[in-house]
Formats: structure tokens, C-alpha cells, sequence
């Protein structure tokens, strides 16, 4: 497993998570690469964070570690049961298409990191900078659907 983040501003890092990515994994993840990018990105906290519902996300430990960097960044609240709205599906998808044009494809984990890599690092700004502002008017395609299917 790949986890990445990224803003209006750049692609993040990507870390290959070993093993299942629980609460405890999550929490160094963020504790270790989020808030030093978010401060690095954001200086004057006005920087936002969101995370979609995975169960890690909402672990009490996790929720926890959100309180502490108060006031540098703004960590998203996501209802439940929500549409999935997270931007970065769309740019995983972009590196999934990459690794599928490959000729030949990766044949081990190691190719097959360095492809995700490289695909992620391929991915243009205006991609990323386009979904960021995209969120307003995808919010309000699900406000206006009142949560139900819509057309995006």
C-alpha cells in the first residue's frame, strides 16, 4: 500500500505502508509527514487537512494527535456515511492508468514502487490544482443532491 497527500501547491510525499495501515501506522504518518509539510506549505496555519473516513482516521488516538497542532492547519471534519469526495482518488487513478501503459510491467514490489513514483511524480500541476478547485462546486453538487446520487 501507497499513502500520499498532496495540495493546491504540490504533490506530497508517497510512503509505502508495509503493513496494514492502522490506527498506529496512520498516527506516524501524520505525526512524522503531515504536520511538517502542513507547516512547511502553510506557515500562517491557514492550511486544510482532510482525511476521508477510513477507520484509522476516526481512531481515538488519531483524533487525539488532531488537537495538539492546534492552530497549525485545519483538519477537515467529514460526515459519515459521506460521498467519497477525496480529490486524491482522482490522482491515484492517474498513476494507476500510468502503470497500466507500462511495456512491460513491473514484475516485482520494488519495480512496482518505483513505477507508482514515478507515475506520481509525472502527474502535472494543473491535475491536482484543478481538484483542489473543484472542491467547492463538488460540495455543492452534494448539498444540492442532499447526500443522494448525483452527476459529477
Amino acid at each position: 500500500m501507497v499513502w500520499g497527500m498532496f495540495s493546491w501547491h504540490d504533490l506530497g510525499p508517497l510512503i509505502r505502508v508495509e503493513q496494514h495501515l492502522n490506527s498506529t501506522t496512520y498516527l506516524s504518518i501524520i505525526a512524522d509527514q503531515v504536520h511538517l509539510i502542513m507547516l512547511m506549505v502553510y506557515p500562517n496555519g491557514d492550511g486544510f487537512f482532510q482525511q476521508d473516513n477510513a477507520v484509522c482516521h476516526g481512531a481515538y488516538i488519531v483524533q487525539e494527535w488532531f488537537q495538539e497542532p492546534e492552530g497549525d492547519f485545519i483538519l477537515l471534519r467529514w460526515p459519515p456515511q459521506s460521498p467519497d469526495l477525496n480529490p486524491i482518488e482522482h490522482l491515484w487513478d492517474e498513476v494507476k492508468r500510468a502503470i497500466r501503459q507500462l511495456v512491460p510491467q513491473p514484475s516485482n514490489l520494488t519495480e512496482l514502487d518505483s513505477a507508482i513514483h514515478q507515475a506520481w511524480c509525472q502527474i502535472p500541476r494543473i491535475t491536482f490544482q484543478h481538484l483542489v478547485e473543484s472542491m467547492p462546486r463538488r460540495i455543492a453538487a452534494v448539498l444540492k443532491a442532499k447526500g443522494g446520487p448525483m452527476k459529477y
